[in-house]
């Protein structure tokens, strides 16, 4: 089951970027085939538009961050007894590193 609770409030690419770190990389390496596949896919339904595809590096960077950001506050704000489990922050600080040092959406496939 895919949670999209907050998704669809805003740029459709934005939640497509948030999809590509989630789901293509591994160890924190792209998976370029997937993450090509997945936009293939995605693009057969509803094709991103010029400007989704020239925005889509700097969304990547900053679904990298809102999940940075949100994994970290919850490392530094633990509960005892919460159902939520911490993960590790740095992933996503990784991903930032990697999506600030390429910014050509052909890595990607487009």
């Amino acid at each position: 089951v895919i949670d999209f609770y907050f998704s669809c409030t805003d740029f459709f690419a934005y939640d497509l970027a948030v999809c590509i770190n989630a789901w293509c990389f591994k160890n924190e390496q792209l998976q370029k085939k997937q993450a090509q596949e997945l936009l293939r896919h995605y693009q057969a339904v509803r094709p991103l538009s010029t400007a989704e595809r020239e925005a889509l590096p700097i969304l990547l960077r900053g679904a990298a961050l809102r999940f940075l950001l949100t994994r970290l506050f919850d490392w530094l704000n633990q509960v005892e007894g919460a159902l939520v489990k911490v993960k590790d922050p740095l992933e996503y600080y990784r991903l930032l590193q990697f999506h600030q040092s390429h910014s050509s959406t052909s890595l990607y496939g487009l």
